[in-house]
């Protein structure tokens, strides 16, 4: 049967659940119910003879077209196959069957004024595992993502082209293979499946999963530099963060405080601690990290928002009427993609200072220079770092705002436009740098920690460490280090580094 989603009301842990698992899912049996009668509604429409943009009009600058009756299933069929114009590599799988539960949540609302029968055909592409080829780029966030979820019409349609158990073939034999007949779009169905947010929604909900746990395991790099540091935990003290207030900030600093308790290695400075103050990137670490956090829960609540939104257009009323509005634009999801740009890059700005502290002898209070056996025969991480500072260099470009840049479409029908899609796919890309500076960083930490003994860190710390070096050895001598820095992001980027924290996923973040 799958997961049950109920339209409206569909929570970010659900849709993070869909995304990682590939789970079946259906729309719930009140919201099916409800479905059928706006579409009722809007045959009535057309047929007292009105002008309904996309049912019986063309398209954007061809609104003033009137289409006649014999031909409207031809008019949505032509619109499929002509705004299947997208370009570039596939989208992952795991988004695309984001995107088909997204749309399939949409019309669930039973605004849109399609058949049951729509949804039900959506579902059993994620059932049967038939996942449309969807390129990358051609959206530009203003009608919705007409060229991305043009290709996922197409297939439900017999055109293009799909995966089906990941093998790429032309859609048609992909339906037949998987026992789907293809579907006769009616009235409106077309310009329904296409008018909509969902891709650019899904890329932003998938960056933001992964975000979110790149910024929770920041807290455990964080601690894990702390303590290679001999940094002082007096800013982690709860009362200075009770003071300001910031959620954020006060959870940042519990959670480092905790993964720190009973260090020895900590203790032995505490009465005799030589700075009077850590630099920055320490005792700053909560006030940064948590404003991120903060950051990108408000951007789980925008696309919690959205993920349950109406976005196509026209919609059908419940007082039967059939009005044009524009819920398709993009804006709330590329502003929030922003937001998510800009917590990442300052994650990872911060992250590579610690980096940069922890290979400095001048600041990393009795490590050896690049945490080499033998500084100078050794090179020890010197590059390491360096390759952190260009990951960090190239995720502030990419944090530049996408939505600030406009450009008219579709005959200057469409002047304003959101750039949603592209704002949010740029965030796979920042995920990746990521994950690769807080590699870096959590493997120079546990150098550093090393380099303490016979002092130990915290019993929480060590099994961090015990995680890393399952993929990561000590460095005792130099090595070819660019398999252990992509094993290493893996790592990070794979799952929360310690249990027991409570806001391991945005979901519970937002509970």
């Amino acid at each position: 049967m799958g997961v049950e989603l109920v339209p409206g009301v569909v929570g970010m842990a659900q849709l993070e659940a869909l995304y990682r698992s590939g789970s079946p899912f259906r729309i719930c049996d009140a919201a099916m119910n409800d479905v059928a009668q706006p579409a009722e509604r809007l045959g009535l429409a057309v047929a007292g003879g009105g002008a309904i943009y996309g049912v019986n009009t063309g398209f954007g600058k061809l609104a003033s077209v009137r289409i006649a009756d014999g031909d409207l299933a031809a008019l949505q069929r032509n619109l499929v196959l002509s705004h299947s114009a997208g370009y570039g590599k596939p989208l992952a799988p795991e988004i695309v069957r984001l995107v088909i539960a997204l749309k399939c949540i949409s019309l669930g609302r039973g605004a849109s004024g399609v058949r049951p029968l729509v949804i039900e055909r959506l579902q059993q592409l994620v059932e049967r595992d038939v996942i449309p080829v969807v390129p990358e780029k051609g959206s530009v966030g203003a009608s919705g993502d007409l060229a991305p979820l043009a290709h996922v019409a197409a297939v439900l349609i017999g055109e293009g082209e799909a995966f089906h158990h990941g093998e790429r073939m032309p859609a048609i034999k992909a339906l037949q293979s998987a026992g789907i007949a293809p579907l006769e779009l009616q009235a409106k169905e077309g310009l329904a499946l296409l008018n909509g947010t969902q891709v650019s929604t899904a890329l932003a909900l998938a960056a933001l999963f992964d975000s979110w746990r790149l910024a929770v395991n920041s807290l455990v790099t964080t601690a894990l530099s702390l303590d290679a540091a001999m940094g002082s935990t007096a800013p982690l003290r709860a009362e200075i963060h009770a003071l300001r207030g910031h959620r954020g900030q006060i959870e940042a600093a519990r959670e480092i405080r905790a993964l720190l308790e009973g260090s020895v290695i900590r203790e032995s400075h505490r009465e005799d601690d030589l700075r009077v103050q850590d630099p920055y990137c320490l005792r700053c670490a909560p006030q940064v990290i948590g404003a991120c956090l903060d950051q990108l829960r408000h951007a789980g609540a925008i696309l919690q928002t959205e993920a349950n939104a109406v976005t196509d257009n026209p919609l059908v009323l419940t007082d039967g009427s059939v009005v044009s509005g524009g819920n398709f634009h993009a804006e709330p999801v590329g502003l929030a993609a922003d937001m998510i740009a800009l917590a990442l890059a300052e994650i990872g700005s911060i992250a590579q200072r610690r980096v940069a502290l922890l290979v400095d002898p001048s600041l990393s209070f009795g490590l050896p220079a690049f945490l080499a056996a033998d500084p100078g025969l050794q090179s020890g991480l010197m590059i390491a770092e360096v390759t952190s500072a260009a990951l960090m260099s190239e995720n502030r470009s990419l944090a530049n705002p996408r939505t600030v840049d406009s450009t008219p479409t579709s005959a200057n029908q469409e002047d304003h436009v959101s750039m949603a899609c592209h704002a949010a796919r740029r965030l796979l890309d920042m995920n990746e740098n990521l994950a690769g500076i807080l590699g870096i960083e959590a493997m120079v930490a546990a150098q550093g920690i090393e380099y303490r003994a016979p002092l130990e860190t915290s019993a929480a710390l060590k099994r961090v460490i015990a995680h890393i070096r399952n993929v990561c050895p000590s460095l005792h001598e130099d090595r070819q280090l660019d398999g252990d820095i992509a094993a290493m992001a893996a790592l990070l980027a794979g799952a929360p580094l310690v249990e027991g924290i409570g806001i391991s996923s945005i979901g519970e973040a937002l509970a």
